[in-house]
């Protein structure tokens, strides 16, 4: 009867117990890898346990013999009876068999169960927010940068003479500002007048004091020389200048005297200031003489040549066109010169410029006009002093 029933059950099924028992794993361990955890903790509480495993039929006694699967842990067992058929019967008490290997997987083609495959959870793609509109960037001022300070490194030497740097003995220039430390000494400079003459001459050490000593002294005889010359002139200078700017006054004489003269016609009538009187000379080179109570500077002499001032008179008499005019001052010194006339009426003014005047003489030359019957005349004669 065993023998027939799993002969029956093969003929219906197409496949023996062993089969099935493999079936029954793979399915186990497909419910395992899905949702066999929650499907056995349900089963375990609701008190099901898997019914007995089939006993081997004779048509699995030809199968090779199997390894001994191991012992199901409890998580195992709760998907396993998930997996078989529930019984109506009262389940018996399942011994524990004894520790075998891991059955191979069923292949894909099997027409058992398959295990159910968890559904992908399909990941949420954000939506981009909108681009909204926003204000430019202030621009920030970057942060000061500490430098660290220089520490001044001890030297001990001599200081640059530029930068006032120490710098270590033995070195030829600064570190700091590349100055020369100790720079040659420069030849003093060639005095002016070596440079300028002579121009190819060698120069020989303290040759230039002597010659510089007589070029001094040379300059300074120079120097008084020339106050000595100009100083006359510039003082003959400055007087004339006064001249011109101060106004003149006359002056008369104390005294005249005459070398000679005709009865009727004495030098003195030169003073009277009359124009119709004069004094007549009998020839060439008679002189008067006036003489003054104090010195004075003579600016001006007026002189009135011929007879009188009247051009029908003036040609009655004899005139000079020459005079020999000396004075003397008052240290006794003579100055002499000689005054040229116009041969014409009225009088003629003849700069002087003569100081300390003491005496004035008037010597008659070139007479013309000098015939018989007729005398060398002269009509006035005037002296003006600086006021």
């Amino acid at each position: 009867m065993p023998a027939r029933g799993s002969s029956l059950r093969t003929r219906l099924t197409g496949r023996g117990r062993g089969e099935e028992r493999r079936a029954s794993t793979a399915s186990a361990a497909g419910s395992r890898d899905g949702d066999g955890e929650g499907s056995g903790t349900t089963s375990g509480r609701h008190g099901e346990t898997a019914g007995p495993a089939p006993r081997p039929g004779p048509d699995d006694a030809g199968a090779e013999p199997s390894a001994p699967a191991p012992r199901p842990t409890a998580r195992e067992a709760s998907r396993t009876d998930e997996a078989a058929p529930t019984s109506t019967a009262p389940a018996a008490p399942v011994p524990h068999p004894a520790p075998a290997t891991p059955p191979a997987p069923a292949p894909r083609n099997s027409p058992g169960p398959r295990p159910p495959v968890a559904p992908t959870p399909t990941p949420d793609t954000p939506t981009p927010a909108p681009i909204q509109p926003v204000r430019p960037a202030k621009p920030v001022a970057p942060r000061p940068v500490v430098r660290p300070a220089e520490v001044p490194d001890e030297v001990a030497g001599a200081p640059c003479p530029s930068c006032g740097t120490p710098n270590p003995p033995g070195r030829r220039f600064c570190r700091r500002c590349a100055t020369a430390l100790n720079p040659a000494a420069k030849p003093e400079p060639l005095p002016w007048w070596r440079t300028v003459w002579p121009f190819r001459r060698r120069v020989r050490a303290g040759s230039g004091r002597a010659v510089r000593l007589l070029v001094i002294l040379a300059v300074v005889v120079a120097l008084c020389a020339g106050a000595l010359l100009l100083l006359p002139a510039g003082r003959a200078l400055f007087e004339d200048t006064r001249d011109k700017l101060g106004k003149p006054k006359p002056v008369t004489p104390v005294g005249i005297r005459a070398s000679a003269e005709v009865h009727g016609h004495p030098a003195k009538n030169t003073t009277d200031g009359l124009s119709n009187s004069y004094w007549a000379a009998p020839a060439s080179g008679a002189s008067v003489t006036y003489t003054f109570g104090k010195p004075f500077r003579m600016v001006d002499l007026l002189i009135t040549n011929g007879p009188s001032k009247k051009p029908e008179d003036y040609h009655s008499q004899a005139r000079a066109l020459q005079m020999d005019l000396e004075v003397t001052t008052s240290d006794g010194e003579r100055q002499n010169r000689q005054i040229t006339l116009n041969d014409r009426p009225g009088d003629q003014t003849i700069p002087t410029g003569i100081s300390d005047v003491k005496t004035v003489r008037l010597t008659l030359r070139s007479p013309v006009g000098l015939t018989s019957g007729r005398r060398l005349a002269l009509a006035e004669v005037e002296f003006f002093q600086r006021s």
